[in-house]
C-alpha cells in the first residue's frame, strides 16, 4: 500500500508479503491485519489460496487491498513460488496464514537492509505462541553459520526471513520436491550458492504453534526430508567443511535426531493403529 507521496517519509523500499493459504480461516485475519498495520514502508500482500472450503475466501473479500487468487496448486511450496513470481517488491518473504508480523517489523528490516547493503537474506527472531496467541517461548537466533545450518537443521525462521528480489530474478525458487522442509532446502541452496545471510537481532513475527503443525505425520516427513538434504549438501561440500569440532557436533545431532525419530515413529504407529490417518 502506498499513500500520497507528500506524506511519505520512509526508506524507498517495497516489501512483498506472500501468504500461502488453505483452510486457515480461523487464523488468516490475524495474518492480514498484522501486515495491514505495518507503517513506515511500502508493501503489498499477496495471498495464494488453494481453493479453501472454510471461511477463508469470505475473509479475503473483506480486504480490497489484497492481491489474491484461489486456485488449485501442488502444495505450499508451489503456492509460495507462485507468489514469488507475482511479487513486485524489492524484498520478499512468505508469511504463513497462521502466523503474523509484529508492529514495526517491516520498518526495522528496511532500516537494517539500508545499513547492510551486502545482505541478500535478512532474518530476525520470532516468538512462539499458541493457537490463541498466548506467548509460549522466544526464539533468538545468531549470526549465520553454514555448518550449523547443515548439521543442526533449519534454525532460521521462515516467518521472519526476507529475500532480496535479485534472488528471485535469478530464477532461484523453492524446490517443489520438498513439501515439509522447503525453508531448509531454500536456505541451504542459497548459502551454498554464495548468497549472504545477515541476522537482524529483533523479534519480527509470531509463529503460531497448534495441532496442525505439531502433527506426528508432518514431523516424520520433515525428518526424512532433512536427512535427504543433509546427505546432498554434505556430498556437495565434501569433507573439507568437517573440522574436529563439527564432526563431534554431527555425532551429537545424529544421535539426538535418531532418538527423536524413534519417538515419532512410535507415535505414528499408535496413530495408525487407532485409525486417525
Amino acid at each position: 500500500m502506498t499513500p500520497p507521496a507528500a506524506t511519505r517519509n520512509w526508506p524507498s523500499v517495497k516489501f512483498s508479503i506472500i501468504t500461502p493459504s488453505y483452510n486457515q480461516g480461523r487464523f488468516i485475519r490475524d495474518c492480514i491485519e498484522s501486515v495491514k498495520l505495518q507503517t513506515g514502508v511500502d508493501w503489498e500482500h499477496i495471498v495464494v489460496d488453494a481453493c479453501s472450503t472454510d471461511e477463508t475466501l469470505a475473509i479475503l473479500k473483506e480486504y480490497p487491498h489484497l492481491r489474491w487468487t484461489s486456485e488449485p496448486d501442488q502444495g505450499q511450496t508451489d503456492a509460495i513460488n507462485k507468489g514469488f513470481h507475482r511479487a513486485t517488491g524489492d524484498w520478499l518473504m512468505w508469511l504463513n496464514a497462521d502466523d503474523y508480523l509484529l508492529p514495526g517489523a517491516l520498518r526495522q528490516v528496511a532500516e537494517f537492509a539500508a545499513a547492510h547493503p551486502d545482505a541478500d537474506v535478512i532474518y530476525g527472531d520470532c516468538d512462539f505462541v499458541d493457537e490463541n496467541g498466548k506467548f509460549l517461548r522466544h526464539k533468538r537466533e545468531f549470526e549465520f553459520d553454514f555448518n550449523m545450518l547443515l548439521f543442526y537443521g533449519c534454525y532460521i525462521p521462515s516467518t521472519s526471513t526476507f529475500y532480496r528480489r535479485s534472488i528471485i530474478d535469478a530464477g532461484v525458487l523453492l524446490d517443489p520436491d520438498y513439501r515439509n522442509c522447503m525453508d531448509y532446502e531454500y536456505c541451504l541452496k542459497l548459502a551454498h550458492a554464495g548468497y549472504r545471510f545477515r541476522h537482524l537481532p529483533a523479534t519480527l513475527a509470531n509463529f503460531r504453534w497448534h495441532e496442525s503443525n505439531m502433527s506426528t505425520v508432518h514431523a516424520v516427513r520433515r525428518y526424512q526430508e532433512r536427512l535427504r538434504l543433509q546427505r546432498q549438501y554434505l556430498a556437495l561440500r565434501g569433507q573439507a567443511c568437517l573440522g574436529k569440532e563439527w564432526l563431534l557436533r554431527l555425532i551429537f545431532y545424529s544421535y539426538k535426531a535418531r532418538r527423536e525419530f524413534r519417538r515419532r515413529m512410535r507415535s505414528l504407529c499408535t496413530v495408525i493403529r487407532e485409525g486417525r490417518i
